[in-house]
């Protein structure tokens, strides 16, 4: 019985932490490609050598040529510079589109039936820049986001709280960046309303925190970026691609038309399955909602502009 197959494109810390998150759950065999001779090699045999210990048998190599990639059902894409101290996601466009571009033709190329996560800031111009080089349809690329922005949105409120993240329930929409819009009104644990639970001021600082959450991890860091949750969060999209599970996660897809917003990559609900985005759910948006999720789509427009393509 043939396994499933992930390749990871880009064996930095996000790329590796992604493999190990893969070969963790068992999702199938795992390629680490990277254009840095001897990287992916040793962490993948590196992390290999983990399975013994941890109990996966995946079979878990490095490589730096495209070709070994061939017939992956997912390709996720990490390579491209990260950000530092001061610099905004946008700072990385220009030199990101040239990696993000190259990356996406080849692996479109080797794998022509795959799905495509990308992950490479800014994230949503960096999504458009994949499903514009790969000749894909829109379903079969999708950026992470929205499961990123939303597990930091929950571990920030279940600390306000003390309670368990598992049990708090909350979404993030919109761009990857500081217009993104963490909805309120709906976030709840185990059905309990936060609005119930939390004041208005101390929600505002929380919605806040969430929008520059991957600057104070940057602020922290100094010489790179998030990796641990932004690795997973790439490897949960996968996990329900390839089991056809059908979770609803809030993902950078295609929009034409949903919630009043057209030809661009924004961050909304999906069902994600075989096919990739199966659906887009859509819902009624507040006067309030709907004008953020506007800034955001300005926001993109501009960033796909810049990409030249």
């Amino acid at each position: 019985m043939r396994r499933n197959k992930i390749t990871i494109i880009g064996a930095g810390n996000v790329g590796a932490t992604a493999a190990h998150w893969a070969a963790a759950r068992g999702l199938g065999d795992v390629l680490l490609l990277d254009v840095v001779e001897g990287v992916p090699q040793g962490k993948a045999l590196d992390l290999s050598q983990a399975g013994p210990v941890d109990g996966f048998n995946n079979r878990v190599v490095g490589s730096n040529d495209f070709a070994d990639s061939a017939d992956s059902d997912v390709v996720i894409i990490t390579a491209g510079l990260a950000r530092k101290p001061g610099m905004s996601r946008d700072d990385l466009l220009a030199k990101n589109v040239a990696i993000v571009k190259s990356c996406a033709e080849q692996a479109a190329k080797y794998s022509p039936n795959s799905i495509m996560i990308v992950v490479t800031n800014p994230i949503d111009a960096m999504v458009y820049t994949a499903f514009k080089v790969s000749g894909f349809p829109k379903q079969r690329v999708i950026g992470m986001a929205g499961v990123l922005d939303s597990a930091r949105y929950r571990t920030f409120l279940a600390q306000a709280l003390n309670v368990a993240p598992r049990d708090v329930s909350a979404m993030v929409m919109g761009i990857h960046g500081d217009n993104m819009l963490p909805l309120v009104r709906l976030a709840n644990v185990s059905g309990v309303p936060v609005t119930d639970l939390l004041s208005a001021e101390e929600l505002a600082a929380i919605v806040k925190r969430t929008q520059h959450g991957g600057a104070e991890i940057v602020n922290h860091l100094k010489t790179g970026s998030a990796f641990y949750t932004p690795g997973l969060a790439a490897v949960e999209m996968a996990e329900a691609v390839l089991t056809d599970s059908k979770r609803v996660l809030p993902c950078a897809a295609y929009v034409e038309g949903e919630f009043g917003f057209s030809g661009c990559f924004l961050g909304v609900p999906v069902v994600l399955g075989n096919n990739g985005v199966e659906r887009i759910i859509e819902f009624k948006l507040t006067a309030e909602e709907k004008a953020a999720m506007a800034e955001s789509e300005t926001a993109v427009h501009k960033q796909m502009a810049a990409t030249g393509l």
